[in-house]
């Protein structure tokens, strides 16, 4: 077995080193690819800024209905090559008169475009975190918990995605959707 020590695995630092081999092992046998398309067969259907602004407000009034509003939610096509990033939230303040007004946004890279839903929700759900919770330190995570039970394993299962498309270019669902 070969030794993973010296083959970068940016998007998933920190894991164990078994976990590390077992990604590996099926990098190997090409099985990232079939893996995620196993366990997630479909695309979800937000294709557009509108539809994911509802999708998003509809988690906001489940979890956190007493936070500010949101202005504006959008998919960014140059979140993750600019700021290396898969989603963004920003507050916005602007003077008007002599008071300040401020407007959230929440951005999402367009890379989720075509992802199963379960990836949409987990990248909406810490971008939502983030209106209660700033840093990402342990109340962060419990409330991601709260807000979806199988987070932490979704996250692994993104960055296992994105390790993917680093190492193949493949975007899976795009292809599934077009058969």
């Amino acid at each position: 077995m070969k030794s993973i020590v010296n083959i970068p695995f940016p998007y998933l630092q920190g894991y164990p080193e078994a976990t590390l081999a077992q990604v590996q092992q099926l990098m190997d046998g090409k099985g990232l690819g079939p893996w995620l398309l196993g366990k997630y067969p479909q695309p979800h259907g937000v294709r557009t800024d509108r539809a994911l602004y509802g999708y998003v407000q509809d988690l906001k009034q489940d979890y956190l209905r007493s936070t500010e509003p949101l202005a504006k939610v959008a998919f960014d096509s140059k979140l993750h090559v600019v700021k290396n990033a898969l989603g963004t939230h920003t507050t916005i303040s602007r003077v008007q008169g002599n008071k300040l007004k401020s407007k959230r946004e929440i951005r999402v890279a367009s890379l989720f475009k075509d992802t199963p839903e379960p990836f949409l929700k987990m990248i909406v759900v810490h971008e939502l975190a983030h209106l209660r919770e700033r840093d990402h330190d342990k109340a962060f995570y419990q409330l991601c918990a709260h807000m979806e039970p199988s987070y932490h394993q979704l996250e692994f299962e993104v960055r296992i995605y994105l390790t993917h498309l680093e190492t193949t270019g493949e975007r899976l669902w795009t292809a599934a959707a077009a058969d």
